[in-house]
């Protein structure tokens, strides 16, 4: 239901004197606005929720651009501090431009299906699923009708490549991930479609194809593979992030587990028959997100970020993984690579009770020396470490916890205007908007901060695909309709003057010149607080502006709405008459508005209304009203016929909101 604005009657009652409406009508009315408060109150908590809603509309023809059509599975590939945007499709890949300043473009490349019988029109299609920058161009794979192939993209020239098995799925459906390093390629694909179904981690080229053993993994889930390169070139490890079926099958216990994996990128597999053409070097440890003080567990991974240390410390490379649990809640844990790395090196095999041979399992060899049959066997028997990998602070709890359903994530280190480095998360969710929250980069488990919810495109829809450019200081996401590029710095969404924008805590926004304006655009520094619990404080003027004052006249015993818009989430807004507080909307409130009814304005309720956002101790007057008698004999002559019919509407329409109210 969406109240009508401030000012207006409501449907059932015009501004008039109107006969008492029907006594049904009116109890089903004041039983759906104690429901939708109800519903509202009761989804999420103030500090983990964002603080405001915001819709970026970007500039027209500038920051959204369509398909065309509609495209269920897309790709996105994107190079840091450029203006292209590379996107896979069905039979296509499109090329976006956003260059700065002007009018965005597309254009397209057909890459149709070359096998010209399929089962099915599904089957038919050739769905890219992987771009990437090689030294020839741009690499470019699809589905290819169920025939996996590849094609080389030269200045809009496609050049085919042939079948290429693994690089591409049969269907794009399928879980699959593909790392690129120099002239290696590693890939989870399956080579095979009808044989060879049990997914395996593979080096596809290199010096030798190598692949994980089948006993090792249960149904894994691919997440996120990447290559750390440590202090001595043999011992550079490949770690791959991954969900799978727990082994435990008790009913009580979770259905996954969530599990990094390493391998040393220098195995050139064992001596055995059995082993020669299997990885080993691979271990894996199982990930821990929970919080013990509210006994909350997360155990299924959905989405993984890296961000390298500043310094090219690879063990401070700060590990962000969002995990959910069955009841899709999100929480967001962060591990260092090194923790990760001294759980492989120093902890026991879970399940093996004997001395470990030498060398120990995982342990990487130089020169290329082949590792001894004893330690892959005792390996691939019990490839689990009985150390689990725990997330970063003296805590070892997540970075925080929320209600929302989280599926995709990425972070961008920056440097505000005092000097201070934040870590700011970018999260979407399965409503297809985006979070925007804030992490400070020098304190362990500080003051985190949701800042606001971005809804980035033109239409809702899921979001496929998500990209962060550091350089140019932008995201780049991608639904089925569109692609659409939101820059990190929305400052121009907070209102409120001085006190509303530094109460944002945007770390990439300030106030300079009577305006909220990124620190980017600025000449000179601005106005930031480094308070995060009272940051309204450092405005010059102690006060915020009052709200100013909007009269309407109205007839005796008529029904009104008096409507005020809930900018903050994690405020609480009251409407207060006289001394007195009518109406109160507590922090969580999803209603975009919070709503004063009143049933049968009486000579008493007539005055002065005011809205008052409270948010901490920062106070503000967001709406004065002032509600004044008018003569409704000639409201009641044009609108008396409209009454009936108003308030059969109001009965017709009731039950049904009522019920989806209570059914959400």
């Amino acid at each position: 239901m969406t109240p009508p604005p401030p000012g207006r009657a409501a449907p059932s009652a015009p501004r008039a004197r109107v006969p008492g409406p029907p006594a049904r009508s009116v109890l089903l009315l004041r039983l759906l606005l104690l429901l939708w408060a109800a519903a509202a109150s009761a989804q999420g908590h103030s500090r983990s929720g964002p603080r405001i809603f915001a819709v970026w509309k970007g500039h027209v023809g500038q920051d959204r651009v369509d398909f065309g059509q509609t495209e269920p599975h897309t790709v996105l590939f994107h190079e840091p501090g450029s203006s292209s945007v590379w996107v896979g499709g069905r039979g296509k890949v499109y090329l976006f431009d956003f260059p700065e300043g002007k009018n965005a473009s597309v254009r397209t490349v057909n890459i149709g299906s070359t096998k010209g019988s399929c089962l099915d029109k599904r089957d038919c299609e050739n769905y890219i699923t992987l771009l990437e920058r090689r030294s020839e161009g741009l690499l470019a794979c699809g589905t290819n009708a169920r025939h996996p192939s590849c094609w080389n993209l030269v200045n809009d020239t496609v050049v085919p490549l042939g079948e290429m098995r693994g690089y591409a799925p049969f269907s794009p459906d399928e879980n699959s991930l593909v790392l690129f390093e120099g002239d290696e390629v590693y890939s989870t694909i399956r080579k095979q479609e009808y044989n060879g179904k049990i997914p395996r981690f593979r080096r596809i080229r290199g010096e030798s194809e190598l692949y994980t053993s089948d006993t090792v993994m249960q149904n894994p889930q691919f997440i996120k593979a990447t290559i750390v390169h440590q202090d001595q070139a043999y011992d550079d490890k490949i770690y791959y992030f991954f969900r799978e079926d727990n082994p435990d099958k008790n009913p009580e216990a979770p259905l996954n587990v969530s599990r990094v994996a390493q391998l040393c990128r220098g195995d050139q597999g064992g001596e055995s028959s059995l082993s020669v053409s299997k990885w080993n070097t691979f271990l894996k440890a199982m990930l821990v997100c929970s919080d013990a003080a509210t006994n909350k567990n997360f155990n299924r991974l959905q989405d993984v970020f890296l961000l390298p240390d500043p310094s090219g410390q690879w063990r401070d490379t700060r590990v962000y993984g969002v995990f959910s649990n069955p009841w899709n809640y999100s929480a967001v844990c962060v591990y260092s690579l090194g923790d990760i790395d001294k759980v492989f090196r120093t902890s026991s095999l879970k399940g093996y009770h004997s001395s470990l041979p030498n060398p120990r399992p995982g342990k990487c060899l130089p020169d290329q020396q082949p590792i001894p049959t004893e330690t892959f066997q005792v390996a691939d028997r019990h490839p689990e470490v009985a150390q689990r990998v725990e997330p970063m602070g003296p805590l070892k709890t997540p970075l925080f916890h929320s209600k929302y359903h989280y599926q995709k994530v990425v972070v961008h280190r920056m440097q505000a205007s005092h000097g201070e480095t934040y870590h700011v998360l970018y999260l979407t969710t399965d409503r297809g908007t985006i979070h925007k929250v804030v992490e400070p980069g020098e304190q362990e488990h500080s003051f985190i901060f949701n800042i606001m919810e971005i809804q980035p495109f033109r239409r809702a829809a899921a979001i496929q695909t998500m990209s962060l450019d550091a350089e140019r200081r932008k995201l780049y996401v991608s639904s089925q309709w569109e692609v659409s590029q939101v820059p990190l710095d929305l400052c121009e969404v907070y209102g409120g003057g001085c006190h509303g924008c530094l109460m944002s805590r945007d770390p990439y926004c300030g106030w300079d010149q009577g305006r909220c304006v990124s620190i980017y655009s600025s000449q000179r520094s601005v106005l930031q607080s480094i308070n995060p619990v009272e940051p309204h404080k450092e405005c010059p003027n102690p006060k915020p502006d009052k709200a100013p004052l909007q009269k309407v006249s109205l007839a005796p015993n008529s029904r009104y709405y008096l409507s005020c818009p809930m900018e903050s989430r994690h405020a609480t807004y009251s409407w207060r008459h006289k001394e007195n507080v009518e109406q109160s909307c507590e922090p969580g409130h999803q209603s975009p508005n919070c709503i004063l009814f009143i049933e049968n304005l009486t000579a008493q309720q007539y005055g002065h209304y005011f809205c008052e956002a409270q948010e901490g101790s920062y106070f503000r007057e967001a709406q004065h009203w002032q509600l004044l008698p008018e003569d409704g004999i000639m409201a009641e002559h044009l609108l008396g016929h409209a009454c009936a019919l108003a308030a059969s509407l109001w009965l017709g329409v009731l039950p049904t909101l009522t019920l989806s109210l209570l059914v959400h």
